[in-house]
């Protein structure tokens, strides 16, 4: 009777065990049926057919059916998620191979010109992969900042992506970011801090958020950060009456930033206030004397008050005689977005008639405060660009502009067909 009661008790763990490794072959086939479709670039968006190509070109001739297929799938219907990213990430080398990372230094030239990156993000985890997956070689270094506001998963997300590539890294101090104060400075400095400690010497600096995407591959970058030649390249321009508030006034923040009537001492710099915006590409040693320099530190804490500091502390700097790779206060070197090659964007209220003198022609995606997502239609326009960046992008507005931008960037890179590689 023993005997037969062992017996039974084995054949009982045998089939737990047996039901066990079923339901998980089950769920492994029913999780890759799921996420497998979306690890590579569909094959509509090859720059071979006459989708993207038309898009890229302009020249729709006999190519109007493919385009109207193509552009219906516009809005993203079903981003992926977190938990997407945690499932895909405990296995780093099949996900780094799925989506298509790049694993190795693709030249001399770029290994030995290694770019560091401060990504500040808060939401939208695909966007953000897309993002650097786009900009990711191993030779460079990313530091990514997450809001200490976003959700709990989102953090998870992140932290299980960045998990997987040994030169990207999550900030050692995050911020609670709020629009417009010195939180989002102090993001990147947290981050400046951090890729000055590694061991990278990485030569340029560049800063991105969660909508940002490259219009240049990464060999083009270096290129163009080789032609600087030292310098530093951001938008910034004399201060015009209207910004001039934004800083001669203290603002109170809580979960926004509200001014009061109390004016600010003179800043406690000897050059006077410039203007610009949040995106820079700034040299190694530009970093370094702003995160050591004495009057840069009185100067940023002068600023911590002030509303929209990003879009003036780092215009100011760069024109400051002191700090390395900057240019003279006169008007003559006054540089606007569209002449640096920090970002390039589409204000809604200088878009328009180019024949007319507009700088560019109206956004095809949507506005967001007053700042263009952009559509498919902006990428033919976009890809003429000097800048590194373009911003804003969100797949959730047009998703072929994207998908069209990865196959582009990807087509360079790998001098193919990219819809024949994961991506």
């Amino acid at each position: 009777m023993a005997r037969i009661l062992v017996c039974q008790n084995l054949m009982a763990l045998f089939l737990i065990f047996m039901g066990m490794v079923l339901s998980f072959i089950l769920w492994k086939t029913d999780y890759n049926r799921q996420s497998l479709p979306d690890l590579r670039i569909p094959k509509q968006f090859s720059i071979d057919l006459p989708g993207c190509s038309a898009i890229i070109s302009g020249d729709i001739t006999g190519k109007k059916d493919q385009l109207a297929v193509l552009l219906a799938s516009r809005k993203r219907q079903q981003v992926l998620t977190e938990d997407f990213y945690i499932k895909m990430t405990k296995d780093c080398p099949s996900y780094l191979e799925k989506r298509g990372f790049i694993t190795s230094p693709l030249s001399e030239e770029e290994n030995d010109f290694p770019i560091a990156y401060s990504m500040v993000i808060h939401n939208k985890i695909e966007m953000f992969e897309r993002l650097l997956k786009a900009i990711y070689t191993p030779q460079n270094i990313y530091c990514v900042h997450v809001d200490q506001k976003s959700t709990e998963d989102f953090h998870k997300g992140v932290q299980a992506i960045v998990s997987c590539l040994p030169n990207v890294f999550v900030a050692s101090r995050l911020e609670r970011v709020v629009y417009a104060s010195w939180s989002r400075v102090q993001a990147d400095l947290n981050c400046m801090k951090d890729l000055l400690n590694s061991q990278v010497q990485w030569r340029y600096l560049l800063n991105t958020c969660g909508t940002d995407f490259p219009i240049k591959t990464n060999r083009e970058m270096v290129q163009a950060l080789k032609a600087l030649n030292g310098r530093n390249s951001m938008e910034t321009e004399a201060t015009n009456d209207y910004k001039k508030k934004r800083w001669q006034y203290h603002y109170n923040v809580t979960d926004t930033v509200v001014m009061t009537g109390v004016r600010k001492s003179p800043p406690p710099i000897s050059s006077p206030m410039f203007m610009g915006n949040a995106y820079f590409v700034v040299t190694r040693a530009f970093v370094k004397h702003v995160m050591q320099d004495r009057e840069v530190q009185q100067f940023f804490e002068w600023e911590r008050d002030t509303y929209s500091p990003d879009e003036h502390l780092w215009a100011t700097l760069q024109r400051m005689p002191s700090v390395p790779g900057s240019t003279p206060a006169n008007i003559k070197y006054d540089a606007s977005d569209m002449e640096a090659i920090a970002r390039v964007v589409k204000w809604a209220y200088l878009a328009g008639n180019m024949k007319d003198g507009a700088p560019y022609d109206e956004c095809t995606g949507v506005y967001r405060r007053a700042v263009c997502v952009y559509g498919a239609g902006d990428l033919m326009w976009l890809l003429k660009q000097h800048h590194l960046f373009a911003n804003k992008f969100d797949p959730e507005v047009d998703d072929v502009a994207i998908r069209c931008l990865e196959s582009v960037l990807r087509f360079k890179i790998l001098g193919h067909d990219p819809s024949s590689n994961n991506l």
